[in-house]
């Protein structure tokens, strides 16, 4: 990939849960790497630094285009610049 071409943004959706007996959360994880296993591993690294033990993915894919709603339109540009963006999505209820 060369500087004039366009970064793909990576999503990954998944659940996690801050111990074995809490909440689990939806996360959807905005970030840019080159390839899918470094994405998983990078997501992981970040979702422990944020203090989630456990945490189960469920998708990864591409972004098709930038979003227009927010938080995903900071999520996304954050991404952009090398950030990775934990976007929580609500409480699982079991």
């Amino acid at each position: 990939m060369n500087d004039n071409e366009e970064k793909a943004v990576t999503i990954i959706i998944g659940r996690v849960q801050r111990d074995e007996d809490g909440p689990q959360t939806e996360v959807h994880v905005l970030l840019v790497a080159p390839d899918d296993d470094t994405a998983v591993h990078n997501t992981l690294e970040a979702l422990k630094a944020e203090g989630y033990a456990f945490a189960e993915l469920d998708q990864i894919g591409e972004m098709q285009e930038e979003p227009d709603e927010e938080p995903y339109a900071s999520a996304y540009q954050g991404a952009l610049e090398g950030e990775i963006a934990v976007v929580k999505a609500g409480e699982i209820r079991r």
